[in-house]
């Protein structure tokens, strides 16, 4: 079976969170199922760089006035499309926004055109391969499946919402700039709240819709959790289920890690002493004690619970521990994050930036991990976590209430416990969770029994793999396609 996974990240092209990780790692474990995926996504200057004599496969002479090509590359067992369309995507600052921080204005433009140009490969625009079935991810791919359908096509769609509050909301007027029909600014189309939502428009012509735990899934039904797209979802809830994510046990494995001073297993967890003093180093903390050292790998939101995260750190400090913030987001958190560590230099660091190698050697260094997320899809940095020794502080919610065991009483006598939940999701939900957490620390035993339990859980992709496959299995079988060979001319 032949896939187009359309997407605005996929590692290790382009990466700002765990969209970018899921569309790198889940193709490679689809692969061995059978499903072979292509990916589609924007060219975006990082992503040109990393390109070598990429062959064009395509030109787009008007693609929402643009002109464009159609580039392939192989990259860590990925077979990946890039969209260059220079006036669209070549500029300086991130995927989503500019240097300032700022929404680039011509957003809905710049991922209407990636949805566009994945329909027009789905529709045959390439010579010798026509997908049997298409998988978009968020808002910023959701109307592939809302052009597809304007064109007549019933090739089978999957919708991922990995983070149900980014729902790409334009102004109606731009609908003929979509190249689309007025008619479709109506309540079962893209019309919403007097504006349209591309999210709301891939909801409403995709197949089937799947989001990233079952959690999650339940819980974007609710008003609180729905952001105003649960009425969507109750009304198309026979096509929605929750598949839980994985990770790339290959790209995360302190047994190999290029990017730890010193790698380890679950039986020499003591060489993670070894990383934890580079850590300290790294980030000008007090190196002569024993205290434990929490950190947290982060956008820098309010959704993350990051200002919960600012509000508490005494709890941490006052009681012998350090703290390491590192990501970036809301400048009002990073300042006040920043605010908070300036009174407590040695004790407490925050840098506000992202790079791969330095989250490696966080979970590497790092006692334990705070997640104090107000609601989470599923997370995957708790998962990074578990593999590297690195005990999660989590609240009880989506994904994250499905991946860590809580060390409560019960749990810890029967050696299941994995990490720290709390809940209410509140700044005093989350001191006692930490308070629980510096508890156990205390006890050295109790602690690496704790580490062991959470490097011994396994959150591959291979079970989740296969239930995507049996999603795309039962689409196509009902769209009565049958299975189309694929990049055999259009992909050397």
């Amino acid at each position: 079976m032949k896939v187009l996974s359309v997407t605005s990240e996929v590692f290790p092209l382009v990466k700002t969170g765990g969209l970018g990780d899921v569309t790198g790692s889940l193709p490679k474990a689809l692969a061995r199922t059978g499903v072979e995926t292509s990916t589609i996504v924007p060219g975006y200057p990082e992503v040109m760089r990393k390109l070598f004599n990429a062959p064009p496969l395509l030109a787009f002479d008007d693609l929402l006035g643009e002109r464009a090509s159609l580039l392939h590359v192989r990259k860590n067992g990925l077979s990946l499309f890039v969209l260059d369309c220079p006036a669209l995507y070549d500029r300086p600052g991130g995927p989503y926004v500019d240097a300032a921080g700022n929404d680039h204005p011509d957003n809905w433009k710049r991922f209407a055109a990636l949805s566009l140009a994945a329909a027009e490969i789905a529709a045959g625009a390439l010579p010798g391969w026509v997908p049997d079935l298409v998988h978009t991810h968020d808002w910023q791919s959701a109307l592939t499946s809302v052009y597809m359908r304007e064109m007549g096509l019933s090739t089978p769609v999957v919708i991922t919402i990995h983070n149900i509050a980014f729902q790409g909301q334009f102004p109606a007027t731009l609908l003929p700039a979509l190249g689309l029909r007025a008619d479709l600014y109506s309540t079962d189309s893209l019309e919403y709240f007097g504006d349209i939502s591309f999210l709301k428009g891939g909801l409403q012509t995709a197949d089937a819709i799947t989001t990233v735990s079952p959690t999650y899934a339940r819980e974007i039904l609710t008003p609180r959790f729905g952001m105003g797209m649960d009425g969507v979802l109750n009304e198309r809830v026979a096509l929605l289920r929750g598949i839980v994510n994985g990770i790339d046990l290959d790209v995360w494995d302190p047994s190999t890690d290029p990017h730890l001073p010193v790698t380890y297993d679950v039986t020499s967890l003591r060489r993670k002493r070894e990383n934890r003093a580079v850590l300290t180093t790294r980030f000008g903390l007090d190196d002569g004690d024993e205290g434990p050292i929490f950190s947290a790998v982060s956008r820098l939101t309010w959704q993350k619970g990051m200002d919960m995260l600012a509000e508490t750190a005494d709890e941490i400090i006052w009681n012998g521990g350090k703290l390491i913030v590192f990501g970036q987001g809301d400048h009002a958190i990073e300042q006040q994050l920043l605010e908070v560590a300036g009174r407590y230099p040695g004790r407490m660091a925050v840098h506000i930036g992202y790079d791969e190698p330095t989250a490696h050697l966080i979970h590497g260094g790092s006692d334990a991990i705070v997640q104090p997320s107000r609601f989470e899809p599923c997370g995957l940095t708790q998962l990074y976590a578990l593999r590297y020794g690195c005990v999660p502080v989590v609240s009880r919610t989506g994904g994250l209430s499905e991946t860590i065991i809580d060390a409560n009483d019960a749990a810890m006598s029967a050696r299941a416990a994995t990490g720290f939940q709390f809940h209410p999701v509140t700044t005093d939900g989350l001191r006692m969770a930490l308070r629980r957490a510096l508890h156990v620390f205390a006890d050295p035993k109790q602690w690496a029994r704790l580490q062991n339990q959470g490097m011994k859980a396994r959150f591959s992709w291979d079970r989740s793999a296969h239930q995507y496959a049996a999603v795309y299995a039962s689409l196509v079988r009902k769209s009565g396609a049958e299975p189309i060979a694929g990049l055999r001319r259009a992909v050397p």
